[in-house]
């Protein structure tokens, strides 16, 4: 599933390539992709004619500011890649991709295409006046942003401090912490020397810290390098991300360690997969 450097990395090619272009009109391949409002004729119409002033993000969300020449705001786009959704800039002219959901017409001949494997992606239209999480619901429920100021070693700790699960396992919370995922919270556990079964409440307020700005590090990190590869991403412009020639652990179970050359384990966590080096991380 793409995490906060990918959806960050399509943000800001979705603004390099889509501002103050008017949507001419669009398609909906898959209806299900489509989560408000119900009616797809509806979700048509009210882009239609629309420029989008401004991509925002929030946790993995992504949502675009909209208005109309005439009457100002025309409310919001919303969407969520999930698992393997992708946002890609197209020619019209262009062969379709196979799994593609939604397709947004641009001046120019230009197109947005959504195209998304698995089909868990969605996309909302959320009209004016109204504030996007009274309609994309999953925004009520996201953590401090990791680059925010609410996301302090004070917050943090006072999250962790009575949790009896394991670092790693907290650390996909939504509600601790928006946009991290499994990639980046074990490149951060590792970059912290922490192992990823260690439990919450166990942790010193230093070790604490060292997570805290570890998260920071390695999102900031990848968002430099364009995201990783892995999860099948891809830019709008159909180009790979890099971070993951540099992974520290993720995906490199056997490997030598970067730093000691021990090789890399693999443990699994609430089912899902835990990289770390044991010399390092302890």
């Amino acid at each position: 599933m793409p995490e906060l450097p990918e959806v960050e990395t399509v943000r800001l090619g979705l603004n390099q390539v889509t501002l103050n272009q008017v949507i001419l009109g669009g398609d909906v391949l898959l209806a299900r992709t489509i989560a408000h409002p119900i009616s797809v004729g509806e979700f048509l119409a009210q882009l239609k004619n629309v420029t989008i002033t401004g991509w925002h993000r929030r946790g993995k969300y992504l949502l675009a500011q909209l208005s109309k020449l005439n009457s100002g705001d025309a409310g919001w786009l919303g969407v969520h890649l999930r698992m393997t959704g992708q946002l890609l800039w197209f020619n019209q002219e262009d062969p379709l991709q196979k799994h593609t959901r939604v397709r947004l017409f641009f001046q120019g001949s230009r197109e947005l295409r959504f195209v998304d494997l698995r089909t868990f992606g969605q996309m909302w239209w959320v009209p004016p006046d109204v504030a996007p999480e009274s309609i994309i619901t999953g925004l009520k429920r996201l953590g401090p942003e990791p680059f925010s100021a609410d996301f302090s070693t004070e917050y943090l700790a006072g999250k962790l401090r009575n949790r009896q699960r394991p670092i790693k396992t907290a650390l996909l919370d939504q509600e601790l912490v928006a946009g991290v995922g499994n990639i980046y919270a074990d490149e951060a556990l590792f970059l912290s020397g922490i192992p990823p079964e260690t439990v919450c409440s166990a942790l010193s307020l230093e070790q604490i810290e060292r997570i805290r700005t570890s998260v920071i590090q390695v999102l900031q990190a990848s968002i430099e390098v364009g995201g990783t590869t892995f999860s099948n991403f891809l830019n709008v412009q159909g180009i790979n991300g890099n971070y993951s020639g540099v992974a520290w652990v993720y995906g490199r179970t056997g490997e030598p360690c970067r730093v000691c050359g021990t090789s890399i384990q693999r443990l699994k966590l609430a089912g899902r997969s835990s990289h770390f080096c044991a010399k390092c991380q302890r």
